[in-house]
């Protein structure tokens, strides 16, 4: 994927979004989304990167669970056709739930 279909993937959830973070003191209210690269899987033959694939870490952050939202989110990756792994936590000084999707494009 590239970086436009992803951005434009994030945008179909309807949510405020950012690449990495949103600049201090402009971030939005919950729900938003925060995307990353943080990484690279590459495949070499003959002293070259065969393939490579990004990591995409897409973080989506709100102040209470919520289930249908993150439903939301899995069926839009699931249209895209990405295998992701998924995980959560709780900021206690954001008072914020981080739900992070972890997969590579």
């Amino acid at each position: 994927m590239t970086h436009e279909e992803v951005v434009a993937m994030v945008a179909g959830a309807g949510l405020p979004y950012a690449y990495d973070h949103f600049a201090e003191g402009e971030s939005p209210d919950p729900p938003f989304i925060c995307f990353l690269y943080p990484g690279s899987e590459n495949f070499g033959a003959d002293d070259i990167a065969y393939f490579s694939s990004r990591d995409l870490d897409i973080e989506l952050y709100t102040d209470i669970k919520d289930p249908a939202l993150e439903a939301k989110i899995e069926e839009i990756l699931t249209t895209h056709e990405l295998y992701f792994t998924k995980s959560e936590v709780w900021i206690d000084s954001e008072k914020l739930y981080e739900v992070l999707y972890s997969m590579a494009v």
